[in-house]
């Protein structure tokens, strides 16, 4: 870790509260900040529950809904909160990741003491770790089978004005309607290998929140915006 304080909120203890992490497999480092919702009745039915020895689970900070922040698992650690899934082609997210939990049940606004807190913690974790904004992500984005959090309430657009996330801008070229060209488009972003019916609504429940439908021409440009702009393959599909 870099020099960078953590927030004045942040509760910070030699016996860290959580015991559940380990070591970062394989050499990993932190290239990832996953966003998660905690979807329980409250922060502090939440720090139990990431703190339980049995339960095998915890994230490296926890964000309650009047801005409070606490640290319960140290950065370089592996903490136990992202499951099975892959971003950018490779698993094991835990090894590569930094998981924020925020205080929210999953079907209400995110209250504007908890983002405020979030917007001064993100800009430390990315300075320490060199993570840039497009690698910052939700857990519905590289579990898209299982999650869904931190939800459509949750304001990425926000985030993204501040260069803390990513957002598309919705340009006057894209490729035809083709779930082929949306898939690869998506995966180059860095979205796992799955079927159009898993990651059409993870996309969109990331960048067109409630929005229904078959694929459309409003997929497309965002998902091509996104990929010239942050894909690994950049703007290939124009030459395609």
């Amino acid at each position: 870790m870099g020099s960078d304080a953590v927030p004045a909120s942040a509760s910070v203890s030699a016996d860290w509260p959580s015991p559940n992490y380990g070591p970062r497999r394989d050499g990993a480092v932190p290239e990832i900040i996953v966003i998660h919702y905690t979807a329980m009745r409250s922060c502090e039915s939440a720090r139990t529950r990431l703190c339980l020895p049995e339960a095998e689970v915890s994230a490296h900070w926890l964000i309650g809904r009047d801005g409070s922040v606490e640290q319960l698992v140290p950065e370089e650690m592996r903490a136990w909160h992202a499951g099975l899934g892959s971003w950018q082609g490779l698993g094991d997210v835990n090894s590569r990741s930094i998981g924020i939990e925020l205080d929210n049940e999953g079907d209400r606004p995110f209250p504007e003491p908890l983002m405020a807190s979030l917007e001064e913690l993100l800009p430390q974790i990315m300075r320490r770790w060199a993570i840039a904004p497009e690698n910052v992500i939700g857990h519905s984005d590289f579990a898209p089978e299982r999650k869904i959090d931190p939800g459509p309430r949750f304001d990425w657009q926000r985030l993204a004005r501040q260069g803390l996330a990513i957002w598309p801008e919705r340009g006057t070229a894209a490729p035809a309607v083709d779930p082929e060209s949306f898939l690869a488009l998506a995966s180059s972003i860095g979205y796992p290998e799955a079927p159009l019916a898993t990651i059409l609504p993870a996309f969109r429940l990331r960048f067109r929140p409630r929005h229904e439908g078959p694929l459309d021409a409003v997929d497309m440009a965002l998902v091509a915006d996104l990929a010239m702009r942050f894909g690994a393959d950049g703007g290939a599909w124009r030459s395609s």
